[in-house]
């Protein structure tokens, strides 16, 4: 009796041990997932405030760490491509009312916007070796790389060290005509523009790895200079 009782307790205390291994590798799991995507959040983040930059002050010169040069000091609407040549996408504005998620593929990419994955007809070129390096920095292929632009590719900023791959970002370029608030404005831009006139507006598409390449987060916003 006395050896089946310790027996019992044998497998019991084993019983308890082995789950509570399983909970605790379970729980370290979840972690490494949380900091990973974590990671890849923020390295989108980072993608487009360098976006940012890189419409508000483009330069001729090659800055200091960077890659490349847009070779102007001021982003030009005529600059963006349909193949979104540099990281610059257009796309005819009645085509984007005839987008179709549920269709789209990379052999009828007419029907998808530029920054859907390659899968579905998107344009963000998973080729690394076609872009211009970062790390460390290499200026092949500036004037000929399509799809996503790696991070501080023009502005020089530092690359993120433990990632799987620098975020990228594209850049669509769009027409938004100004509307006034109230009748007694005339001018509705911090640049002074009328009301009713058109200007550019542009939207950012980062895309960040995390630890691993698997792991990736997409961030969108709209830059209105």
């Amino acid at each position: 009796m006395a050896l089946v009782m310790v027996m019992l307790v044998l497998v019991a205390i084993t019983s308890i041990t082995l789950w509570m291994v399983k909970q605790s590798t379970l729980s370290e799991g979840m972690a490494r997932n949380q900091m990973d995507q974590e990671a890849a959040r923020q390295a989108a983040e980072s993608a487009l405030r360098d976006a940012e930059r890189d419409i508000m002050a483009p330069t001729v010169a090659t800055r200091t760490n960077a890659s490349c040069s847009r070779n102007t000091d001021e982003i030009n609407p005529n600059d963006f491509s349909v193949n979104c040549r540099a990281g610059l996408c257009v796309k005819e504005d009645a085509s984007y009312g005839l987008t179709d998620w549920t269709n789209a593929s990379a052999g009828n990419a007419s029907v998808a916007e530029p920054w859907w994955p390659t899968g579905k007809g998107g344009l963000w070129n998973d080729d690394p070796d076609s872009k211009p390096g970062r790390a460390p920095v290499s200026s092949n292929n500036c004037t000929s790389f399509t799809g996503g632009v790696p991070l501080g590719t023009y502005t020089g900023v530092a690359p993120i060290a433990g990632i799987a791959q620098q975020p990228e970002y594209l850049i669509e370029v769009f027409k938004r005509k100004h509307v006034r608030m109230n009748i007694d404005e005339t001018r509705v831009t911090s640049s002074g523009q009328n009301a009713n006139q058109w200007s550019y507006m542009y939207r950012v598409t980062a895309r960040g790895f995390g630890y691993s390449q698997r792991t990736q987060v997409v961030l969108q916003t709209i830059y209105f200079p």
